[in-house]
């Protein structure tokens, strides 16, 4: 399969989509269950931000030419947000997807057909990114659910809300 730019685009779409789930389902929280774990191994909103921030950084600043296991990176302290803020980890977290935009935005055809490294593993760069766009989805998920939970009756749906298919199927088909 050729891999084009046109690919690359598709892909930095689904990037988008999922960061805008995350920020809408993150915007209906209160700082208080921003921080608020539910079980006692488990992550809050914070963590998840604070994890996905860290690692936008490591796999994409050098995105073509380092490992994307930085070694500056401290992964274990992702998951310890104590002393953080919640606009310290929000600061962080789109600085991390701007690192992302900015490489794809950078790729040219030629870097398609080109290997990159996660930790000391050679992926295609269609494979890195996907396995990214998969790892992302999967916290993002968190961070609804956990948002979800949280704001329980309160929440505001995301997509199309329970019992309104209907009218949002007549709408799209113009029916």
């Amino acid at each position: 399969m050729t891999v084009d730019r046109n690919h690359v685009g598709w892909i930095a779409s689904s990037f988008r989509s999922q960061k805008a789930l995350a920020d809408r389902a993150a915007a209906q929280l209160s700082d208080d269950h921003f921080f608020a774990v539910l079980g006692e191994d488990g992550n809050a909103v914070a963590t998840v931000v604070k994890h996905v921030a860290g690692n936008l950084h490591s796999r994409f600043t050098d995105f073509l030419t380092s490992d994307g296991e930085k070694e500056w990176r401290q992964r274990d302290s992702e998951f310890d947000v104590a002393a953080d803020t919640r606009a310290g980890l929000l600061e962080r977290w789109e600085s991390g997807w701007e690192v992302l935009f900015g490489e794809l935005h950078g790729l040219v055809d030629a870097d398609l057909d080109r290997n990159v490294v996660i930790r000391g593993e050679p992926h295609s760069v269609l494979q890195a990114l996907l396995r990214q766009l998969s790892h992302y989805s999967y916290h993002i998920g968190q961070i609804v659910l956990l948002a979800r939970t949280h704001r329980g009756s309160g929440w505001e749906s995301l997509s199309i809300p329970k019992g309104e298919s209907d009218a949002f199927n007549r709408r799209m088909f113009g029916k």
